[in-house]
């Protein structure tokens, strides 16, 4: 088949997949912003388009994510018409809708058959509104009417789109009726070969040298650090987790922007204004104990898994982070907060511990607790990368069901 994939982060979540079907003899092209100059990927050709340079322009406020939408779907129709009049014709269209890219390329190409990625539905209303009550709309009136006009890309799409694939049920569950019997629930795939325990694992620390697994190493990972991945509970917990474990380290990884959920005020990072909210209540022989990376390499982001003694993981009701699979899949003993996508895969005291995620009293307990018991971490953490590679393993698993689901999308099947 001739197969066009659309993300404007190429490969994003078509990391794994796009290779192979392209390695099955499927000729892969993919559409994207990521690049400025074509090129080939693991068998990929890539082609990339840029976005116009717009005079500005005054629109409602509840209509700027369409509007950006719309302007990406715009360039990349525009793109996918070149892509035509030289002659190719996809067979199959893959892409992640999120940023509207795809909102018109059935119209180049009615004839094919469009497979959408599912990442979310926006809820106008709980859990995705009002569930933390610390950063509240500042028009909650108008809250959920913004919402719903947030999903106009979501639900243009559900009328070109033929089929769904969901990385999890939750994520699954928040599409409509009309479109979720058409969503194949099925994860992107965690590499277990390469996350996996490693007893011997040595991981060099700035400030704290070289750390193994004899180390109290606790760690907690974001993308960005932000209140919707929890970093603001967490870092009201630190000063008396310190205080409870004098010999912890303690490993923070992230960056300083946004990746979900309101900006902070300006000038300001969330990482910054929650340090400065605790940083007096910790003295400073504990403070050195705390250590932030950043964004790190994937090889030593996972050597940090390999030698987490306990792992913390928080998140509103949303999209459940890579992350938390992968230090599972590495071994790790995880102490999350209880909300419905990370229940997908921690059931409590079988493959991790859970703990309101509001309640950082809890949180330190129950870290605590584990700290003081080896069999336990033991157990929790078999545990946790044994179901990993029953139900995530990416080559046993979720390569050959996603692939499945192409041929299905593709025949009409799906």
């Amino acid at each position: 088949m001739n197969i066009l994939f659309i993300h404007q982060n190429f490969p994003g979540q078509y990391k794994h997949l796009a290779p192979r079907l392209a390695g099955m003899g499927h000729h892969c092209v993919a559409l994207t912003l990521r690049v400025k100059e074509a090129q080939r990927w693991q068998g990929v050709r890539i082609i990339p388009y840029s976005l116009p340079n717009r005079p500005g322009q005054v629109v409602h406020p509840w209509l700027v994510d369409f509007d950006s939408k719309v302007t990406r779907g715009e360039a990349c129709w525009r793109a996918a018409m070149r892509l035509r009049d030289r002659g190719y014709v996809p067979d199959l269209i893959l892409a992640h809708p999120g940023w509207g890219e795809s909102l018109f390329l059935r119209d180049v190409w009615p004839e094919a058959r469009l497979g959408l990625y599912c990442e979310l539905y926006h809820l106008a209303g709980w859990p995705h509104l009002d569930f933390d009550p610390e950063f509240p709309s500042k028009t909650p009136e108008a809250e959920s009417l913004r919402i719903r006009m947030k999903n106009l890309n979501n639900d243009l799409h559900f009328e070109t789109g033929h089929a769904g694939i969901s990385p999890t049920r939750f994520q699954a569950n928040t599409f409509p009726a009309r479109f979720r019997d058409r969503i194949t629930v099925s994860h992107d795939g965690i590499d277990t070969v390469a996350a996996c325990p490693k007893p011997d694992v040595r991981l060099e620390v700035e400030g704290a040298g070289e750390l193994g697994r004899e180390d109290e190493v606790i760690t907690f990972v974001n993308r960005n650090l932000e209140p919707y991945r929890g970093y603001h509970v967490f870092m009201r917990a630190l000063p008396r987790l310190l205080r409870e474990r004098p010999k912890a380290r303690v490993l923070i990884v992230g960056g300083d922007e946004v990746s979900y959920g309101a900006r902070p005020p300006k000038g300001q990072t969330w990482k910054q204004i929650f340090i400065d909210e605790v940083r007096e209540q910790i003295s400073d022989d504990d403070w050195a104990r705390v250590h932030f990376l950043g964004r790190i390499p994937y090889e030593r982001f996972l050597r940090l898994l390999q030698v987490s003694r306990v792992h913390v993981y928080l998140t509103y009701p949303f999209v459940l982070s890579w992350s938390l699979m992968e230090a599972m899949s590495c071994g790790a003993t995880v102490v999350a907060g209880d909300t419905e996508p990370v229940r997908e895969v921690i059931t409590h005291d079988e493959t991790g511990r859970l703990v309101d995620f509001f309640d950082g009293t809890a949180l330190v307990d129950e870290v605590c607790t584990l700290l003081d018991d080896e069999g336990a971490r033991q157990r929790l953490g078999q545990a946790a990368r044994d179901l990993i590679r029953a139900r995530y393993d990416l080559q046993t698993i979720c390569l050959p069901r996603q692939v499945a689901w192409v041929s299905e999308v593709a025949t009409g099947g799906a």
